[in-house]
């Protein structure tokens, strides 16, 4: 059956290749800070334990409000770890980085995907497709907000 939502087949699937990068590394991301929740060590166990939880939850909802838009423009999203590798940005880890290096690496991560989802934000916008563009700006402003606040972490 045809799509008919106002977005031509090009838009929509300019959108869910940008959106699937975008996926990509949000999950990439999910990873990691869940690796660091797992291994994280030292004196800011506590707090650093549960901060990469809140982020590692709020980025497992991500993930899959980013694949249901893809879904929604009449795509399909990337769901295996070969996939996600070949479209991430984001630098796998590999070890156990002492827990200062885990902020910085995630600050770094952080921005990486805030600038995937700014990247991804013309072809939605040049389309018209607000939805996409509501769902790039939330996905930002927790990714530059998260940077700002792992940053403020490091003095």
């Amino acid at each position: 059956m045809d799509i008919q939502i106002g977005l031509t087949e090009q838009q929509r699937a300019d959108i869910s290749g940008s959106l699937a990068h975008l996926l990509a590394d949000s999950y990439t991301l999910y990873i990691k800070t869940h690796n660091y929740h797992w291994n994280v060590t030292g004196p800011q166990f506590h707090s650093l334990h549960a901060l990469f939880e809140e982020h590692y939850t709020e980025l497992a909802t991500a993930v899959d409000e980013i694949a249901e838009r893809i879904r929604a423009l009449g795509h399909f999203a990337p769901g295996s770890y070969k996939a996600f590798s070949q479209l991430t940005s984001i630098e796998e880890e590999e070890g156990h980085p002492a827990a200062e290096q885990m902020v910085r690496n995630l600050v770094v991560a952080h921005e990486t995907v805030a600038r995937t989802a700014r990247n991804a934000f013309g072809p939605a916008d040049e389309a018209g497709d607000e939805p996409t563009c509501d769902l790039l700006t939330q996905r930002m402003n927790f990714h530059e907000k998260t940077a700002w606040m792992l940053r403020s972490l490091l003095g």
